[in-house]
C-alpha cells in the first residue's frame, strides 16, 4: 500500500467515525449506521459507513429493495409484478459493493454507492432502499447433532435483524412545493397525538423536520426529525406523540408551525402556517 492510499484509507476512517458518533447514524442490534439516507445528483457516488458495536464477530448481506410511501408515512415494500417503470429503472442504475461484509467488533466498513442513470431517462427522482440484515451464526453440524441426541427434536427460531435506508437519485432540475395545515390535537389509545395534514406537488420529495414554535418560548414545543413525504404521495397525514405537557403548552395561544430541512443540510425553510390549534 502507497503512501497515498494509506492518506486515504485513514481519512475514510475518521470520517467515518465521524459519521458514527453523530446524530444522523442509526443502530439496530448490534449495527451502526450512517447516514440514514443518501441522496446523489446524477451521475454521483456516495458511501455509507457500517460498523459492528457488539462483542463479537457478525456477518450482514446488503441488498436493494423497494418501497413505496402510504398517506400516513408507513412504507410497503413492492412485490416484483408490481414494480413500475420508475423503480425498475432505479434499481438498474444504482450500484454498490460490497454485498456481503464481515465485521468484527468495533470495526468500520466502507459501502461504496454510485449512480448511472440511463442518459435516455426522463428527469426525475428515483429511489430505492437499501437493506443491511444480519445474518445468523450457523451452528456446526457436530454440535446440532449433539444436542439433538441430548434433547431430542428442537426447532430453533433465529431473529434476523435489519436497517433499511433511502437511495434517492436526482435527475435534472427538480422542484417541489408543500405546504402545512389543519394542525390538531387528538387522542389514540388514550395518549396525546399531534396531527398536521401536509400536502406535496412537483417532481421531487421533501425532507425535515417539524418545529412547533410559541412566541415567548426560547426552543420549540415540539421538534421531529426525519419527516419525509415522497414522491408518490400528494399528501401525508403526519401523527406525533406529544407529552401531556406539550399538549397543554398548545392548547393555548398562536403557534408557528414549521416544515424544515434539516440544519446540516442549511435548515431552509420548506413550509409554515400559523394559527391556533383547531
Amino acid at each position: 500500500m502507497n503512501r497515498a492510499t494509506s492518506i486515504r484509507r485513514l481519512a475514510g476512517l475518521a470520517a467515518a467515525f465521524a459519521l458514527l458518533t453523530s446524530g444522523s447514524a442509526n443502530a439496530q442490534g448490534d449495527l451502526l449506521i450512517a447516514p440514514t439516507r443518501v441522496e446523489i445528483d446524477g451521475r454521483g457516488s456516495a458511501q455509507v459507513i457500517l460498523s459492528n458495536i457488539g462483542s463479537e464477530e457478525a456477518t450482514y448481506r446488503i441488498s436493494l429493495e423497494l418501497r413505496r410511501m402510504n398517506p400516513d408515512g408507513t412504507l410497503d415494500e413492492v412485490p416484483q409484478e408490481a414494480v413500475n417503470a420508475t423503480e425498475q429503472a432505479a434499481l438498474e442504475m444504482i450500484r454498490f459493493s460490497p454485498r456481503r461484509v464481515v465485521l468484527p467488533p468495533g470495526q468500520p466498513q466502507m459501502v461504496r454507492i454510485s449512480a448511472r442513470p440511463d442518459p435516455a431517462l426522463p428527469d426525475g427522482e428515483y429511489r430505492a432502499h437499501m437493506s443491511f440484515q444480519g445474518l445468523p451464526k450457523v451452528q456446526p453440524v457436530a454440535d446440532q447433532a449433539e444436542a439433538g441426541a441430548e434433547e431430542g427434536l428442537q426447532i430453533r427460531l433465529v431473529p434476523i435483524y435489519g436497517i433499511t435506508i433511502p437511495i434517492i437519485v436526482r435527475k435534472g432540475r427538480l422542484e417541489a412545493v408543500t405546504a402545512i395545515s389543519n394542525p390538531r390535537i387528538v387522542r389514540q389509545a388514550g395518549a396525546a397525538m399531534l396531527e398536521l395534514d401536509m400536502a406535496r406537488s412537483g417532481d421531487r420529495s421533501t425532507f425535515g423536520e417539524i418545529r412547533v414554535i410559541k412566541p415567548g418560548l426560547a426552543d420549540p414545543v415540539v421538534l421531529a426529525r426525519g419527516i419525509a413525504i415522497y414522491t408518490e404521495v400528494g399528501a401525508r397525514k403526519l401523527t406525533l406523540p406529544v407529552t401531556p405537557e406539550q399538549a397543554a403548552e398548545m392548547r393555548s395561544g398562536n403557534l408557528r408551525f414549521e416544515y424544515r430541512e434539516l440544519p446540516e443540510k442549511g435548515g431552509a425553510l420548506i413550509a409554515a402556517v400559523e394559527g391556533a390549534l383547531s
